[in-house]
């Protein structure tokens, strides 16, 4: 197989275009756990969505190449709603209440095989070495405190992770993927938005509230807690936004 059209890189893998189909190559060796994982969730996703207007690409092999774990599915063409949005400044609008539709309907899907979202989060809390041991176990009992719910959530769901083609509409990068409370999701999406988005993240959060009848408050609830998770990463460029974050107890 031949992987000359490199198409995206993340922390963990590279993908490349061939034949018609999106080659996940992981970085290291010692990331079989994590494709195979990746793998997994991918397929119960795909499972759960047969019924949805939401589509996603179809997994075909998990195989090694040049001693590297790889997830080969298809390759979807068309434009991301990041592009669409970066094209026409004009429609954002209507791309950010397009955008908000496929996140209600994701969150409508009912995941009980998935791994729990709140255990990730533990586990990503738990991990930290930016923090005190007390400021974890305020976050820990936060999350503790917090609904549990099994509806299906992202994980990283923001406009490039959706495709607009004369197919219909694609998500893509499932790996995340977890069953839990949709408002973390949000929480997370809200973060991703003043990350990346800044000039969108208050009309998403406000447009996602109104639309699915969800309290603001609630959703602002999840924001230390997911902000702690994001600081896992280690990114310097995110560090101070992430840690005020995570000092915020209460939002009015």
């Amino acid at each position: 197989m031949k992987l000359d059209n490199f198409v995206a890189s993340s922390d963990i893998y590279d993908v490349y275009e061939s034949d018609g189909m999106a080659v996940r190559i992981y970085k290291k060796p010692e990331y079989k756990e994590k494709c195979l994982y990746a793998a997994l969730t991918h397929a119960r996703v795909e499972t759960t969505l047969g019924n949805s207007f939401i589509k996603m690409p179809v997994l075909h092999e998990v195989s090694v190449i040049d001693g590297k774990w790889a997830i080969t599915m298809d390759f979807i063409k068309g434009k991301t709603l990041q592009q669409l949005m970066d094209e026409n400044p004009d429609k954002k609008d209507t791309y950010l209440n397009q955008f908000i539709d496929i996140q209600c309907e994701i969150h409508a899907q009912y995941m009980p095989l998935l791994s729990k979202l709140k255990d990730k989060m533990a586990r990503q809390i738990k991990t930290l070495g930016q923090i005190d041991e007390i400021k974890k176990y305020e976050l820990l009992t936060r999350l503790d405190s917090m609904p549990k719910h099994i509806k299906l959530c992202h994980g990283n769901f923001e406009p490039k992770n959706v495709i607009i083609n004369d197919e219909g509409t694609y998500v893509i990068n499932w790996g995340s993927a977890r069953q839990g409370n949709a408002s973390a999701d949000v929480a997370r999406t809200y973060l991703l938005f003043c990350l990346n988005n800044p000039d969108l993240a208050e009309a998403y959060l406000d447009k996602y509230c109104v639309k699915s009848g969800t309290s603001k408050q609630y959703v602002q609830a999840w924001l230390p807690i997911v902000a702690a998770a994001q600081l896992i990463k280690g990114k310097p460029e995110e560090k101070d936004l992430l840690m005020k974050w995570i000092d915020v107890v209460d939002y009015d």
